[in-house]
């Protein structure tokens, strides 16, 4: 439940750190070698933000693609500025 987003359900996903030394052939030398490969972690960017679910607003943490693709809406926090007439 911690680090998930809360409408794709996007988690944490495990994967290697690779270190490597050399020049690669194609710019002169003998290629690259790997020397060290390390297990890490990668993290959903999520942000904390609030939520339009029908009338009411919810604070929920929500991935930045999410936000992006428009899966949720976010919270009117007052009216749009507007001339007086």
């Amino acid at each position: 439940m911690g680090q998930e987003c809360l409408v794709c359900g996007k988690g944490i996903s495990r994967g290697n750190k690779v270190k490597q030394r050399g020049k690669a052939k194609y710019l002169g030398g003998n290629g690259r070698k790997t020397v060290g490969i390390t297990r890490r972690v990668f993290r959903p960017n999520l942000q904390k933000i609030r939520v339009q679910e029908g009338e009411t607003t919810v604070t929920k943490r929500v991935c930045v693609q999410c936000i992006r693709s428009g899966a949720v809406t976010k919270a009117v926090v007052r009216k749009p500025f507007t001339l007086p007439k």
